[in-house]
């Protein structure tokens, strides 16, 4: 692991040259916290042995502001990354890692933020085999702006939200809405006295419990943009169903439900990015939630809903007070780059 001086230095220009500058940044940084052979080998494409059915994604995080409780922006990129890939039943394998840098950006900063990605990336045992580096003069981004690329084995096929079937079970990973509150918070300069920090987790673990205990998955979503709203509205849509949701089976924690109260936010449609959404045939569905809550680390996982062939392409939330109204699609701007 390279270290660098005490005094931070800024990214200049020269950076993203090609020359020296470039080379001793790649080198002393990337190079030393991603370390593995085949992106040391420094050809122009990875060399991968892929086998069976692989699993592909990508994605580009731009998170204001950079550092959040719980996380920062490198940790987003891999734990986002990898999810994706895991809510299709694939162990990941492979990322590559692309960053946009402002020229001036801390170096200590950058530094945290490489050494924070490999951290996360052990939760999964995927490596970053390719990368590319870019420096862009000052203006041109806001401060750093990572793409991560990822594939995947898929041990279990077929998950899908065509899937989704009557007589399944809905089952949230965890409380909702920890991390569009966490940057909601830091974006605010909230300074509430609260333990608040955002879900963001490589989500791989418990999947890999669930496949190895060969619980029948229908469909997986993690619940990113649009939260819990977003994806079982995409379901209804897809699958042709009706989903009916029991509002005070939803795990939220007070603080999440207090910021909502102030800003007039729904917990169910802020964003997560460490909580994922299953539905699985409804007689395991105790089975499935005990595996999570044992061995997965998710001790507030709940069956929050049950699909059905009523209303097809309409989510029902019933409520506390054993009303029933619509759970549309969120509206608007909540948050701007939550992730």
């Amino acid at each position: 692991m390279a270290d660098f001086p005490t005094k931070d230095k800024a990214i200049q220009l020269s950076h993203g040259g090609g020359g020296k500058e470039m080379n001793k940044l790649i080198r002393d940084l990337f190079f030393a916290e991603f370390d593995n052979p085949i992106l040391r080998s420094e050809e122009d494409a990875a060399k991968l042995d892929l086998q069976g059915a692989t699993a592909f994604t990508t994605d580009s995080f731009t998170v204001s502001p950079l550092f959040f409780a719980g996380g920062d922006i490198g940790k987003l990129a891999i734990a986002g990354t990898v999810n994706d890939l895991a809510m299709m039943g694939a162990e990941p394998q492979y990322l590559s890692c692309s960053v946009i840098i402002e020229e001036g950006f801390s170096l200590n900063h950058l530094t945290t933020i490489v050494r924070s990605m490999a951290k996360e990336l052990k939760q999964s045992g995927a490596r970053i085999v390719c990368g590319d580096t870019k420096v862009v003069p000052k203006g041109c981004a806001d401060g750093l702006f990572i793409n991560t690329s990822g594939v995947g084995r898929i041990l279990r096929p077929n998950i899908s939200a065509a899937n989704v079937a009557p007589g399944d079970a809905i089952i949230v990973s965890r409380d909702v809405g920890c991390h569009g509150a966490a940057i909601l918070m830091a974006r605010e300069g909230l300074t509430l006295e609260s333990a608040l920090q955002s879900d963001c987790a490589t989500l791989w673990p418990v999947v890999e419990q669930l496949i190895a205990a060969n619980i029948p998955i229908h469909a997986m979503r993690d619940a990113t943009r649009g939260g819990l709203s977003a994806v079982l509205n995409e379901w209804t849509a897809t699958a042709n169903v009706g989903i009916t949701v029991n509002e005070a089976s939803i795990p939220v924690c007070d603080e999440v439900k207090g910021l909502c109260e102030l800003y007039g936010f729904e917990p169910m449609d802020l964003a997560n990015e460490g909580t994922f959404i299953l539905a699985v045939p409804n007689d395991i569905a105790l089975g499935a939630l005990e595996i999570m809550q044992r061995f997965g680390h998710c001790e507030r996982a709940a069956i929050i809903g049950t699909v059905s062939d009523e209303l097809p392409g309409k989510v029902v939330l019933r409520t506390p007070w054993n009303t029933k109204r619509y759970l549309d699609l969120p509206q608007g701007e909540l948050l701007p780059r939550i992730c």
